[in-house]
């Protein structure tokens, strides 16, 4: 963690300075394996957005609240 508090942590989205409310665990299958679980942060504002971003791509996403672990991301998230 930044600073080793949840309320230093901000947004992934470029350029924003929110608070991250969100996870956002994705993987990309062509080099990752279903355990290999990367996380953007996302505000409640751009929790969408980023999801979507992956998503768009075909990467496997799942949105979770900040702070939730998740340990794989499937194909079908």
């Amino acid at each position: 963690m930044i600073g080793g508090a949840i309320d230093d942590l901000r947004c992934s989205k470029a350029g924003c300075r929110a608070d991250a409310a969100w996870n956002v665990n994705w993987r990309n299958p062509r080099i990752h394996t279903p355990d290999r679980v990367k996380v953007w942060l996302a505000c409640d504002e751009h929790r969408g957005f980023l999801h979507d971003y992956l998503a768009t791509r075909g990467f496997p996403v799942v949105t979770t609240p900040l702070g939730t672990t998740v340990s794989r991301v499937e194909e079908n998230a």
